[in-house]
């Protein structure tokens, strides 16, 4: 037996105390173990264990059993009351008690009528330690009455006129389910025309000649009694006339044009709308003030009833039905309410307290209208019940102090309004024990290293003990901190070591005595395959060997397994095993497939697997490859709430092997048509065990991949639906910040609908200050993501959480986050603000830091306004330009870089948040030093002489300081000297000689060009007579012959165009360039004129050659810097 105790974990910490394990003192819903080898001599106050539903209708044909089972120490004694008053049993000899159960057996099969034992009855279990007592069981017996006998009229009309024709089904308990039918037992067609309403009576919206006939019956089926109750025949005549004329929709039920309707919560929702109207009108639905739940909502007998399941308050509002055809439409709207009975948002919990232990019990409920709250101890109202002192009732709280063992009794909290009541026991039981282990002595733990190890320590005692381990012979205390308690007493090591072999000792104390137990680890080195089977390809008819050598340890002994396929080696003499190989001989195509290796001990198992792959010993013609074919024959089975077994057909390969399955699921409820990955399994299963989330309608199907590709789905398979649980995730990425100074904005992201695990999902949100004392404040809202908080402390930590919860329960409990209200800008500014003048353009600016608590916020960092300071005058003509330095975190100092020389400024520091920045701190002023100036603006030349200039230059344009002086600076350049060139005597030979030498090669080419007339050229060209066309002769290299009429054109381009189309500069003797006047002349760096003029470097003159004219006025300007 164990203690029920959640199994929080505890990580230890490197402290040197003692590895202990404190359990809090108060803990709900603890049960008392009741082994009575073990705990013989423990008490327990009763607690009803199964009972009969609150509203129990019998069959008034057999026996009358009301239920009645409760468990406690000593066993409870049982009696009833009936309407309030005692019933005693003993006296009515119909009436008899089942042994060690309060259950009743009322035995009305010999004698007695149902009728008579009808009533309200309550059982209450009893002993020493208190009474628990049942609900009100309220006992009726099924009826099924008779319709009353009347006499139908038969019902004339004519063609296209509506028609309702009544059921009035008789009052039974519980009511009837009404169908129409004939005399045939044929049930009557409906359609969008004729249907059947709620009432049981069945509507017309236009009739037909074919709607004649004379057994139009109404039956009542009461299930309880298995029987059927028939109304007299109904005979419709429609008369065929002419044309019936078509009119606009009008409203058979509801009446008018606004109803009303109340439903409970959790409940269905059921909205009905007929029409009638020439031609059949269709209904449409609308939720006036919000839209129709999409995964709750569902339309019945063709539309005209909307049906909204598990209602809540939320469902609330005007819906509206719309009834239209081609000639009009009519709308109607009703009103919901939804109402709600009392439903628990914490029931009380059994009490398991020590004399002189503190505790409470919590009784919180909700519903519409608001319930109220009572309380009862040992069946007896509270206000009249035996004090107490022990206990203060405070609202829906009982509140224990220092309790005695006379304070043990069995408390009853009632929660009711007029739509129901919630009834809940929970006992508070005195207990004072030593404590006793109740894991058995020297159990021996073997654990595979590097794996988890768990030391069991089950406990029990009042007060509820601590835990201690110790380890070691010594019984040396825990420290260190590789270990996990949980607080069930179990002793964790996550990773397990050699070193970690020993025994360890469990103790458990209280104030009333202390009990310890020793338990045993060993550590045990991991099985592992050394040598793993190899894939092997073999023709048919040799042999093949697989070889599996395992490594394990010592004191184990390890047994070594073949598989083919997963499945036991063939029964055939061919296989062949022995310590470390697996032999096949005379390999056939059967043999084909995967090969597992695996090794068990009684600790572990490894598996090793390799392909065998069985070829033709003689070629064959090449396969043609492709994807394989798709699975197919998926079949269902081993259908569990959590899982399922999904098996199916491979197709063909096409010639490559099936490496692996992939299966996909469909959520047919919550995502129709979009497929998910589900799973993948070895290309050789064709089974899968799938593991299921609750509230899911699922379908899967499956594809096959090989080496060309992924094949096409298989057909799916048919749809299973998983029962609905409690949420089992929470919300993730919780957050709580501020949007405003007093409020606190909590969002996380949603469950989707595959994560709900059943319907009415909601969410607990839960928050309180993480510095103060506060209680946990919670809210339930709807399937949201943001909740906000008003009426927030600025900028306060706070702790919060957010679980999910459902129709079917909570979700376990959420992780808690912190987060911070809104934040405020800052009240401070930044104090003491120092300027340190590095240099001209370099400045450190230091300030005191802001007090936490004055930032109001998250802080972001120190922001700098600075600006040069101007006088009044310069101020008022343009906009003070501020520059803005931001330093992150909280650094109290930083540097301003590109300040001007020479300026003043003025600064000032503020703090920021996530909210924006706080005051600015008092301007500082200060001022930079003098700097170098920049170089003066411009500089021209005026005036120039043969042997003077004038020089005139603008200031800088920053000046960087107060100017002193200017300095001039020149220097000659390489060409020192410059004369006119036009003017000298060796350039106009230079002339003469160029124009003598264009002369002597135009008479060339007038010569051979006068010869190109005498080769067969010549004829080709005149034969041709293509102008453009003048080639140079491959032989001598001469030019063609001249178009005579064309001698004023330049040469033609092709006539000088080399084989590869190209011009190349190098090619032209006489190129203007070798002459050129200067355009290529530049300034050096220095300003001084390079060059006179540019030509082929083979004329260039050698450096220091120059004339012997006097030197130009423009060399020397060129010569100053």
């Amino acid at each position: 037996m164990q203690l029920k105790i959640m199994p929080k974990k505890k990580r230890l910490s490197g402290s040197r105390a003692p590895l202990m394990l404190f359990l809090c003192q108060m803990i709900s819903a603890l049960e008392v173990p009741l082994d009575p080898k073990l705990l013989e001599d423990l008490v327990q106050p009763p607690t009803i264990t199964q009972q009969s539903p609150k509203d129990y209708i019998i069959d008034p044909r057999e026996n009358i059993v009301i239920q009645c089972e409760a468990k406690g120490k000593p066993p409870p004694s049982f009696s009833w009351t009936r309407n309030g008053t005692h019933f005693d049993i003993d006296k009515d000899p119909l009436v008899t008690m089942k042994t060690g159960s309060g259950t009743l057996v009322i035995n009305i099969m010999s004698e007695g009528k149902a009728e008579t034992y009808e009533g309200v009855y309550q059982c209450t279990a009893r002993n020493e330690r208190g009474a628990a007592i049942s609900n009100n069981i309220v006992v009726r017996p099924s009826r099924s009455p008779l319709w009353t006998k009347e006499k139908l009229e038969p019902i004339i009309l004519q063609n296209g006129q509506s028609l309702v024709l009544p059921c009035r089904p008789p009052i039974g308990l519980p009511p009837a389910i009404i169908f129409w039918m004939d005399n045939s037992f044929q049930r009557l067609p409906q359609n969008e025309r004729v249907s059947q309403g709620l009432n049981g009576d069945l509507y017309f919206s236009n009739v037909l000649p074919e709607d004649t006939r004379e057994d139009y019956i109404c039956y009542a089926r009461f299930n309880h009694t298995q029987t059927i109750q028939q109304k007299q025949p109904i005979s419709v005549k429609v008369i065929s006339a002419k044309a019936s004329r078509e009119r606009p929709p009008t409203l058979l039920t509801p009446e008018g044009n606004t109803s009303h309707k109340e439903e409970l919560r959790g409940n269905t929702l059921s909205l009905e709308c007929i029409a009638e109207g020439l031609p059949t009108p269709i209904i449409y639905w609308i939720k006036e003030d919000g839209t129709l739940p999409i995964n709750r909502t569902f339309y019945q007998n063709f539309k005209k009833t909307l049906q909204i399941t598990q209602v809540s308050e939320a469902d609330s509002g005007n819906y509206q039905c719309i009834a239209k055809n081609v000639l009009g439409a009519i709308h109607h709207t009703i009103s919901v309410t939804v109402k709600a009975a009392p439903y628990w948002i914490m029931a009380p919990q059994n009490l398991v307290l020590s004399p002189g232990e503190d505790g409470t019990l919590i009784c919180r409920a909700n519903g519409n209208p608001k319930p109220r709250i009572s309380w009862l101890t040992n069946g007896v109202p509270i206000e009249i019940a035996p004090d107490d002192p022990s206990r203060k009732i405070d609202g829906d709280t009982i509140i224990f102090s220092h309790v005695q063992e006379r304070s043990s009794a069995v408390y009853q909290c009632n929660a009711s309004n007029e739509y129901g009541y919630l009834l809940a026991n929970a006992f508070v039981n005195v207990l004072a024990e030593p404590p006793r282990i109740l894991t058995p002595a020297n159990t021996l733990y073997q654990v595979i290293a590097n794996r988890p190890a768990l030391l069991d320590c089950a406990f029990f005692g009042s007060p509820l003990p601590t835990i201690e381990w110790f380890k070691g012979a010594k019984g040396s205390a825990l420290h260190e901190d590789i270990y996990v308690l949980h607080e069930n007493g179990t002793l964790e090591i996550p990773v397990a070591q050699k070193d970690s072999t020993g025994t360890y000792t469990c103790v458990a104390r209280n104030k009333l005595g202390m009990a310890k137990n020793e338990v045993h680890l060993e550590i045990k080195d991991p099985t592992r395959i050394i040598k793993q089977p190899e894939y092997a390809v073999v023709q048919r008819g040799s042999t093949v060997s697989f070889e599996c050598k395992v490594k394990h340890d010592h004191t184990l002994i390890p047994t070594v397994t073949w598989l083919k396929d997963n499945s036991e080696l063939p029964s055939d003499e061919r296989f062949t095993v022995d310590k470390d190989h697996l032999v096949v001989a005379d390999v056939s195509d059967e043999d084909g497939g995967t090969y597992t290796c695996v090794a068990n001990t009684t600790l572990d198992h490894v598996s090793a697997s390799a392909e065998l792959s069985v070829v033709a010993p003689t070629p064959t013609p090449a396969p043609i490859y492709d994807v394989p074919d798709p699975p197919f024959d998926l079949e269902l089975t081993n259908q569990m709430d959590k899982s399922v077994q999904l098996s199916w057909t491979p197709g063909d390969d096409n010639s490559s092997p099936i490496t692996k399955f992939i299966i996909e699921y469909e959520d047919a409820m919550h995502e129709a048509g979009l497929w998910h990955h589900q799973a993948e399994v070895s290309g050789t299963q064709t089974t899968a065990q799938l593991k299921l989330s609750p509230y899911v309608n699922y379908s899967f199907r499956v594809m096959a991949v090989n080496s060309i590709g992924r094949s096409l789905p298989s057909e799916a398979s048919e749809q299973y639906l998983t029962k609905a649980t409690e949420p089992d995730t929470n919300p993730t990425a919780v957050e709580g910040l501020g949007s405003e100074p007093d409020n606190l904005v909590i969002t996380w992201k949603p469950l989707n609908g595959f994560e709900s695990n059943g319907p009415g999902l909601q969410y607990k949100v839960s928050w309180r200050q993480k510095d103060g004392d506060d209680e946990w404040t919670s809210v339930v809202v709807a399937n949201v993501s943001k909740y906000i908080v008003s009426g927030t402390p600025t900028f306060v930590p706070y702790l919060i959480k957010v679980q999910a919860l459902n129709d079917m329960g909570f979700a376990p409990e959420p992780a808690v986050v912190m987060g911070h209200s809104g934040e405020d800008l800052p009240m401070v500014a930044p104090g003491n603000v120092r300027v340190n003048v590095v240099n001209s353009t370099l400045a450190e600016v230091h300030w005191d830091p802001v007090p936490l608590k004055s930032i109001r916020g998250h802080l972001q960092g120190y922001r700098i306004y600075y600006w040069k300071a101007q006088s009044s005058s310069k101020r008022n003509r343009r906009h003070i330009e501020k520059k803005i330095l931001t330093y992150q975190g909280s650094k109290t100092h930083g540097m301003l870089p590109g300040l001007e020389p020479f300026s003043h400024y003025a600064l000032n520091v503020r703090v920021v948040n996530g909210k924006g920045e706080g005051p600015a701190s008092p301007d500082r002023v200060f001022s930079t030093p003098e700097g170098v100036p920049s170089a003066p603006s411009s500089l021209k030349i005026i005036e120039p002489t043969r042997d003077s200039l004038t020089l005139e230059w603008d200031p800088p344009s920053h000046p960087n300081g107060i100017l002193t002086e200017y300095s001039l600076k020149y220097q000659p350049t390489m060409a020192s000297r410059q004369v006119d060139i036009a003017t000298q005597g060796w350039f106009i030979g230079l002339m003469c000689a160029v124009a003598l030498l264009i002369l002597i090669l135009l008479i060339v080419c007038f010569i051979r060009r006068n010869k190109g007339g005498k080769y067969p050229v010549k004829e080709k060209e005149d034969a041709h007579a293509d102008p453009e066309i003048q080639p140079m002769k491959e032989d001598d290299g001469t030019f063609g012959e001249y178009s005579d009429a064309e001698d004023h054109k330049p040469l033609k381009k092709g006539s000088r165009t080399p084989s590869d189309r190209t011009v190349k500069k190098e090619d032209s003797d006489d190129s203007l360039v070798d002459y050129g006047e200067g355009v290529n002349g530049q300034f050096n760096e220095d300003g001084s004129f390079i060059g006179q003029y540019s030509g082929k470097k083979e004329k260039e003159p050698a450096e220091g050659n120059e004339s012997s004219e006097a030197p130009s006025p423009v060399n020397a300007m060129n010569s100053f810097v």
